[in-house]
């Protein structure tokens, strides 16, 4: 068996290219060799080191040229950012086709644009937020359709009814149970009263309409609007929520009164 031990010297023979030249040897011994292979080892192994502890493994493997500026990041972000919006609002459009439907049926301008009587004096047309139902309405704006001088309520929100209105129990609405910040739309037009927090209702909104009509929109997770705002039907307002004391669970608690009285939302709501 071939023991390294055994060689005390070796011969390093240099061969030039130049054929004119003779070769030349250089003899080495066994522990010089040695210590040049392990001071080689342990400088391979320092700046092993070195580049794994300090230089990021990204700037190792990948190019300047491929890799994500400062810039480039915010962009990415704010693009991730724009996708939760929009599939937050896709789930949205499934109550506005049926809204748009309804609206083109029933041919009344009512559920297409606010009343002349909530116009800004600016003229200034209120933004969507981002709401494709009020989107819709700012188009259908300019169609010249029958006005009707009742006002039509629409349902606020998707969701089914777990507790109907029974004021004899001091519930005076509907709770809708939807899953938590499912959007909140605003029932019919009109400008907004209050928009905060109470210990009992958590985030609420309450909004006042014409004829005496009042709406409530109780336990909310938050508010989209502020006191003295302007809405349309079907606005986005809040998320639904469990917000507040009286809260059993996620849900929209929804009321109408009129001329300062509660009346059942089911008798005066559009049904489709």
């Amino acid at each position: 068996m071939f023991k390294f031990k055994k060689i005390k010297k070796f011969s390093i023979i240099l061969l030039p290219e130049e054929t004119s030249s003779a070769p030349r040897s250089i003899k080495i011994s066994s522990t010089k060799m040695l210590t040049l292979i392990a001071l080689y080892s342990l400088i391979i192994f320092i700046l092993g080191f070195y580049i794994i502890s300090f230089i990021p493994l990204s700037e190792v493997l990948f190019p300047y040229s491929l890799r994500l500026t400062d810039s480039d990041k915010k962009k990415v972000e704010l693009l991730n950012d724009k996708v939760i919006f929009l599939a937050k609002e896709i789930e949205s459009l499934k109550s506005v086709n049926k809204r748009l439907k309804f609206a083109i049926m029933l041919g009344d301008s009512t559920l297409l644009k606010r009343p002349k009587e909530f116009k800004d004096s600016s003229k200034k047309r209120i933004s969507a937020d981002g709401n494709i139902l009020a989107v819709v309405m700012d188009l259908f704006g300019n169609f010249n359709f029958h006005q009707s001088k009742e006002i039509l309520f629409i349902k606020p929100g998707d969701g089914f009814i777990s507790k109907s209105f029974d004021p004899s129990r001091g519930h005076n609405g509907n709770d809708y149970v939807m899953k938590e910040n499912s959007p909140v739309f605003a029932s019919a037009g009109g400008y907004i009263v209050f928009a905060g927090y109470t210990p009992d209702y958590g985030y609420s909104i309450i909004i006042n309409h014409q004829e005496n009509y009042v709406t409530k929109y109780l336990h909310c997770s938050s508010i989209l609007k502020k006191n003295g705002d302007t809405v349309r039907q079907g606005e986005l307002i809040a998320l639904s929520g469990s917000s507040g004391s009286e809260s059993t669970g996620p849900h929209l608690h929804f009321e109408i009164w009129k001329d300062g009285k509660p009346i059942n939302p089911s008798d005066v709501l559009i049904k489709y």
